[in-house]
């Protein structure tokens, strides 16, 4: 005849109590690797001279989730960006956004550098839905350095004109 082996009694308040007393079992809500190592190893992190002639600067914030990124750029002569910095205060998805978007506008014109769309950033570091505000926010942030840019641009070529005059 087999031996059969005692059976250890449990009690209902024991596993009761377990289920009460254990971590809650969340779903895993992680960072996709590209906004990791982008969040971890920010590029171009830094400030530009705002009073520049040559350098854009864009502050644009988010009051919904409280992130606020500033991005600076510095054109050249021939109108390609050479350098591109920036400071954001948010999420790890914000700080990604900026660090990637730097690091796509160097080298490009400013004609070539508004085209880069929101939908593109979110699409290479792969966000969630829930986060792609902060892609918008780089976008933002991007068309505002460019739009300082300019004004500035125009407001040199102003100056030239009057004092030829």
């Amino acid at each position: 005849m087999a031996a059969l082996c005692p059976r250890t009694f449990v009690s209902p308040l024991v596993l009761f109590g377990r289920r009460l007393f254990a971590r809650p079992q969340f779903p895993a809500r992680h960072y996709h690797e590209k906004v990791l190592d982008h969040y971890e190893n920010p590029r171009n992190v830094g400030s530009l001279d705002k009073n520049a002639k040559n350098v854009g600067t864009g502050l644009v914030g988010a009051p919904a989730c409280g992130d606020v990124m500033k991005l600076q750029i510095q054109v050249d002569e021939n109108g390609k960006i050479v350098e591109a910095r920036f400071k954001t205060f948010g999420c790890g998805s914000a700080i990604a956004s900026s660090s990637l978007a730097t690091e796509w506008m160097k080298g490009k014109s400013v004609d070539e550098a508004l085209k880069i769309k929101n939908t593109d950033i979110a699409k290479e570091l792969c966000l969630p839905p829930v986060k792609l505000h902060c892609s918008m926010l780089a976008e933002d942030a991007i068309k505002a350095a460019l739009s300082d840019y300019r004004i500035k641009q125009l407001d040199k070529n102003d100056d030239s004109v009057k004092a030829s005059i």
